[in-house]
Formats: C-alpha cells, structure tokens, sequence
C-alpha cells in the first residue's frame, strides 16, 4: 500500500495536485448513492433520509434537499440542522464543505472547493488545489450563485442571486455582484415585512 501522505499534505494546505495522485480517494466518491437519491420518490422520506447519511460526512435534523443534486464525492460535505437545499445543489467537494444550521439555498447553486491553475501548461491530468468552504448558521444563497475554493459566509448573511463569491464575506451583510461584493449590512430594521 502506498503512502499517500505527501499528496494529502498537499490538498490540505491548497497546493496544486493531480487526479492521479488524488485517485486512490475515489472510494471516498459516493456518486452511486447520489444517483440512487435523485431517482428515489420525494414521497419517501425515510428512504432520503437513509441515503443522505450514507452520501453526506454529516446530516442535521430536518434536512431537505430536492432532487436532483450532485456531488463529487458527498462524503466531504456537512450539513447542519434545518437545512433546505432546493434543486440542482451542486457540492464539488475534493475537501470539506461545512453548512451550519438554518441554511436555506435556492436552485442551481454551485459551491466549488476546487479550482485549476491559470496557465494551461499546469493543468495536464486535471491539475488543481482544493480549499474548504464554510458556510455559518441562518446564511440565504439565492438562485445561480456560485461560491469559489476557500470562502466563508459569515452568519445570517445574504447572497444576491447571479453573485460568483470569490472572497469571504463577513457576518450579517448583503453580499451581490460578479464578483459578489457586500453592499450593506443586515439591521433591525430588516426585520419588518416587505412591502410595508
């Protein structure tokens, strides 16, 4: 059995790797189990929930995740309590992905630990780095926001539909715009109803 040591010590500090390297973690891949989910009646609950456990690292109480989603590998992702994922949550997950409690995500959202190099003579046999996402409590991700490698949402915060989030973005903030930028913060007075 070889050491893969050294090439894990790669991936966890960002550096760059390749997919062969990377290649004896593809029984960590739950991409079976994925498809298994996405063909199973939304009707059955238990049966979800059952796979979810299987797929995810870690589960919270009270998740939803609509079908379909995809996952590279879905053992690296962890979600927490009350969670709702709406369709086509995409998790590239070479490293972990952290979602607190109270997450609410609309659809087609990509959250992507994985990025390549800029320079086309780096990137033979899928080259890449990977950096973890984290992703606080009562956190909103509108529709088609795209959440880069190594970016943490601070709690309670808002991201703009359309938004590609490159950089981290602090608690309590409204953050929008490619790349996403934060255009104000979350006060009391966000507490009365739309509308009114």
């Amino acid at each position: 059995m070889r050491d893969h040591s050294e090439v894990l010590d790669r991936i966890r500090r960002g550096l760059l790797y390749t997919e062969s390297e990377a290649s004896f973690q593809d029984p960590l891949r739950r991409a079976d189990l994925v498809f298994e989910y996405n063909a199973t009646p939304p009707g059955d609950g238990e049966r979800r929930r059952a796979l979810l456990e299987r797929i995810l690292g870690s589960v919270g109480a009270r998740t939803v995740l609509l079908s379909p989603f995809h996952a590279g590998f879905g053992s690296n992702v962890h979600i927490g309590d009350d969670f709702f994922g709406n369709v086509n949550l995409t998790f590239v997950d070479d490293v972990e992905i952290r979602i607190g409690d109270g997450v609410m995500i609309a659809p087609s959202v990509t959250l992507t630990t994985t990025g390549h190099p800029i320079h086309p003579g780096l990137r033979e046999d899928f080259r890449r780095f990977s950096e973890p996402i984290v992703i606080e409590d009562k956190v909103w991700i509108g529709s088609n926001v795209v959440v880069l490698p190594g970016v943490r949402i601070g709690y309670g915060s808002v991201i703009g539909a359309g938004s590609v989030v490159s950089r981290d973005v602090p608690p309590m903030s409204v953050a929008l715009g490619v790349p996403a930028r934060v255009v104000r913060q979350i006060t009391d007075a966000d507490l009365r109803p739309p509308g009114r």
